[in-house]
């Protein structure tokens, strides 16, 4: 998760001066994909951390796009509401899997 937080900063970073609902877009295809991938019964509250901690690095750059910063929190977290997907668990547990596939 780490490797992949680091990634989207940088990215975030070169994408600063982008529209907001562009760059919006972008990061909810990669949470939403982060999210697919990763949605396995008992691993939740990473996947809550994991949007929490890429609207913080969103955040970021955004505050630095002017030298009137008027971005608070609670102003942001209306615009990130809009574009970074809530996670929740896509995948059954990998024993009702098996027993789905192999029947007794």
């Amino acid at each position: 998760m780490t490797a992949k937080l680091q990634s989207i900063a940088a990215e975030l970073r070169k994408r600063m001066h982008d529209p907001i609902r562009q760059t919006g877009d972008w990061l909810k295809q990669v949470v939403s994909g982060y999210n697919n991938y990763h949605a396995v019964p008992g691993n939740l509250q990473r996947l809550y951390t994991f949007r929490r901690e890429t609207a913080r690095h969103w955040w970021f750059p955004l505050r630095r796009r002017s030298q009137r910063n008027r971005w608070t929190w609670e102003r942001f977290e209306t615009l990130a509401n809009r574009y970074l997907p809530q996670p929740k668990v896509l995948h059954p547990y990998p024993l009702e899997r098996f027993f789905a596939k192999y029947p007794r």
